[in-house]
């Protein structure tokens, strides 16, 4: 029963949770969205079995009630609905009159707004228009800018001037283009500028050649400008320095007595107020610089100037080159040298001017680099080319343009001390062809000279000898006119001439900028090797000529010991033309003394080797019978012939000097005594006899007159005599015949016939036996004959004794 009951309970239990869970569904159904009541209703399902059943009843008993409160809803207002329908009803037909009310009032304001809507489109098409155009013209504003821009850039080409179209073509990419780059005009501008770019690159790369191909014309008008601009500058200079140097008691010196700064035969006054009145032209007012500016701005526009800039070096190096080649007969003018230094200094002129005027095209250090490679082939060159010329003249100009082209290129900052000490060299060559053009003016003298004493007729001409050359003599000066001065007329021309020389040499120290002491270094040694070489060698070849006789070389000692006295006025001289001191520590001393003596020397040599050709001669004409019986009584004609030549040949001697003529008189002895004595002991004369031994004698003891007669004054006793000797004491051993004394004494100091030589005696001897025995057949019958052929015999043999031995003895 409780089991029942527990059931029943539970069953109830169990109804009202399913009534509550219903209950639930139906509100969540009624108050949920009807998408999302499926899950709701599954849940019905998913409930206990049979549960959808009593779902189900719950739910038709949910209608029915919600169908019963709509019905009373509906019988509650079925009055008013009924009331809002009648109306409906009345209002209807009010509504259809106003319906056609409407559609009359929408005919007549349709027919009314037509005309309206067309003149609206018109003005909606207006605005459209406007729109457009407004627009047009707002793009038409950007693009006209760059069209009037690019127009400007075709002017700016047209009219060559690229560097400003570079800066608008800039201006165009960067600013205006971009603002308009839709547009196809745009980019076909874009794409045509590079190459408009590349084009102006091109031009202005043409022009810079052309530019360089006018500089290279104009170097020489350039060079000729700055070098006559230097020029003028230096004179100037000169002048100044002359003006302060009148207060002066005496110049740094002059050429002949004048101011040596004078420039085409004109007074530097007269030169300066000429060249003043020249407009003075420049480099820029002979080349126009600007391609070369135009040029590198563009390629520095263009990013590109390294490569400009090392174009431009190349090609002026390339110019260097050419220009500092030289033509091949440069050396024959002056104006070959002229044009040479002109086109360099255009040259470098030019360069100088970029430099300045352009920032880094060219540098220092490239143009010192040219400069060091230019001075090197310069030196060169001019060493070459100046080897080659002989007129001194030539060579003084060659210096004066060289001094010009260094002072001008040194105006411009180039260092120009190698081109000054190659002027020393020149200046060894332009000595060298000074010596050799002073050779042929002292031989020119020489020739003409007719070397014999200076007639003066009058004290006019006397003067007019002194004021030549330095020449002072009491003695004459006291004797009346007319008379002779010693010297001949060559003296005073060659010192003349030693002067102009001096002159000359002066010429190229002119504008070394060297100091006094070194110019008179230069002039003192120049004349050196003028009086130590040329002058030298000259009298020398003089001395040496074949038709320079004993009068001549008389007349050349008096006139070398004239010049060795004048050296001294010439070393006054240089002195007073350069104001050194000659005590100044290093000054250089002439060497003329010398020179003189040795020209004396030479042509005293030549007197005594003429003498002894003449003596020779004389000699050669002695015709001895040397077979006589005995001798004429008289000497020889051709000996006496000879002694008189010796006694008017020594009568000329009177003006030399003491030992000179002494010299000259002994060894004409010496070689008169020497000849004689060859002549007897000839090997190809046989056979002597004792008349031609008398003959012989005679001619000596002629000789022997004429020596003690003292041709020569100064001879102290009988020293003349003495040349002689051994012929004396030989000739005198045969006349006496003294041969036991001479065998007897021979040896001893006090001998008799002491300068007789054994082996002369012999060979004499000889001779004389052979003539002996020629005449033996007719002699042998006469016994004085016979004792003598037997004491000529013995004599032989003791002198062969004594020859022997005394080859033993050596």
């Amino acid at each position: 029963m409780n089991t029942v009951t527990l059931r029943a309970n539970m069953a109830e239990s169990e109804s009202l949770e399913t009534i509550t869970e219903h209950e639930r569904i139906l509100q969540e159904i009624e108050s949920t969205d009807t998408a999302c009541v499926g899950p709701t209703l599954r849940s019905v399902y998913d409930d206990q079995p049979n549960a959808h059943k009593r779902f189900m009843e719950k739910l038709d008993a949910r209608i029915r009630n919600h169908d019963r409160e709509i019905e009373k809803m509906c019988n509650f207002h079925h009055q008013g609905f009924v009331d809002a329908i009648t109306e409906l009803l009345k209002v209807r037909a009010d509504a259809e009159k106003l319906m056609g009310q409407v559609s009359d009032t929408n005919r007549r304001l349709q027919d009314a707004g037509r005309e309206v809507t067309a003149q609206t489109e018109e003005v909606i098409r207006c605005r459209v228009q406007q729109r457009n155009m407004a627009t047009t013209v707002e793009k038409l504003q950007l693009c006209i800018p760059v069209l009037e821009m690019y127009s400007k850039l075709k002017e700016q080409l047209e009219s060559k001037r690229y560097y400003s179209a570079l800066k608008t073509m800039e201006q165009l990419e960067n600013i205006y283009i971009p603002r308009v780059s839709q547009y196809r005009f745009c980019q076909i501008m874009a794409e045509t500028l590079p190459k408009l770019r590349e084009e102006i690159k091109e031009i202005s790369m043409s022009d810079l050649k052309d530019f360089l191909e006018s500089i290279r014309k104009h170097s020489d008008k350039i060079g000729e400008t700055a070098m006559r601009q230097a020029q003028q500058h230096r004179t100037f200079n000169s002048a100044v320095q002359k003006q302060d140097s009148l207060s002066c008691a005496k110049p740094l010196y002059g050429l002949n007595g004048q101011t040596p700064l004078h420039h085409n035969g004109l007074s530097t006054e007269a030169a300066d107020e000429e060249e003043m009145d020249e407009e003075v032209l420049t480099a820029q007012d002979l080349v126009d610089f600007s391609p070369v500016y135009r040029c590198l701005h563009i390629y520095t526009v263009l990013g590109d100037r390294e490569t400009f800039e090392n174009y431009y070096r190349k090609q002026r190096k390339k110019q260097a080159r050419l220009v500092l080649q030289p033509q091949s007969n440069m050396h024959e003018t002056v104006e070959g040298y002229r044009k040479y230094f002109n086109q360099i200094v255009g040259f470098f002129v030019v360069e100088d001017h970029i430099l300045h005027a352009t920032q880094g095209l060219v540098t220092r250090a490239f143009t010192d680099e040219l400069w060091n490679m230019a001075l090197s082939k310069i030196i060169a060159v001019l060493r070459t080319h100046s080897s080659y010329c002989n007129d001194p003249d030539l060579v003084l100009e060659l210096k004066n343009l060289i001094v010009i082209f260094a002072d001008t290129l040194q105006g411009y900052g180039f260092p120009v001390n190698r081109l000054f000490d190659l002027l020393f060299e020149v200046r060894d060559q332009y000595n060298e062809t000074l010596l050799k053009k002073w050779a042929l003016v002292f031989r020119d003298i020489f020739e003409q000279d007719n070397y014999s004493p200076i007639p003066v007729e009058n004290e006019e001409e006397y003067k007019a000898v002194v004021s030549r050359f330095p020449f002072h003599d009491a003695e004459i000066e006291k004797q009346q006119f007319p008379k002779k001065l010693p010297m001949s007329q060559s003296v005073p021309q060659i010192y003349s001439q030693v002067k102009e020389f001096i002159y000359a040499s002066l010429k190229f120290s002119e504008s070394l900028h060297r100091s006094s002491t070194e110019i008179d270094d230069m002039l003192r040694k120049s004349t050196n090797l003028l009086l130590t070489r040329t002058l030298s060698s000259c009298l020398q070849n003089l001395i040496k000529k074949p038709h320079i006789g004993l009068t001549e070389l008389v007349q050349i000692i008096i006139n070398t010991t004239h010049l060795e006295h004048a050296c001294k006025y010439l070393e006054d001289f240089i002195t007073n033309i350069t104001n050194v001191s000659p005590e100044t520590v290093h000054t250089t001393r002439l060497y003329g003394l010398s020179t003189f003596k040795d020209a004396r020397h030479a042509a005293e040599g030549e007197i005594y080797t003429k003498l002894n050709q003449k003596i020779d001669e004389f000699i050669q004409l002695a015709d001895y019978e040397w077979g006589m019986a005995e001798s004429d009584g008289r000497a020889s004609g051709y000996l006496m012939d000879l002694i008189n030549f010796l006694r008017s040949t020594f009568q000329v001697f009177t003006h030399l000097p003491g030992k000179v003529a002494q010299t000259a008189c002994m060894s004409a002895c010496k070689h008169l005594a020497t000849s004689l004595m060859q002549m007897l002991l000839d090997t190809e004369l046989k056979q002597i006899s004792m008349g031609a031994i008398q003959q012989f004698n005679l001619d000596v003891i002629q000789c022997e007159l004429f020596a003690s007669s003292e041709p020569v004054p100064g001879f102290q006793g009988d020293t003349l005599q003495l040349a002689f000797i051994d012929l004396r004491q030989l000739l005198d051993l045969f006349m006496v015949w003294d041969w036991s004394t001479y065998l007897a004494d021979y040896g001893q100091p006090t001998s008799k016939y002491l300068r007789v030589n054994p082996s002369t005696a012999l060979a004499l001897l000889e001779k004389m036996k052979d003539t002996s025995k020629k005449n033996n057949i007719f002699s042998q019958f006469r016994k004085n004959d016979r004792d003598k052929q037997k004491l000529i015999e013995t004599v032989v043999k003791q002198l062969r004794s004594l020859v022997n031995g005394m080859s033993q003895h050596s």
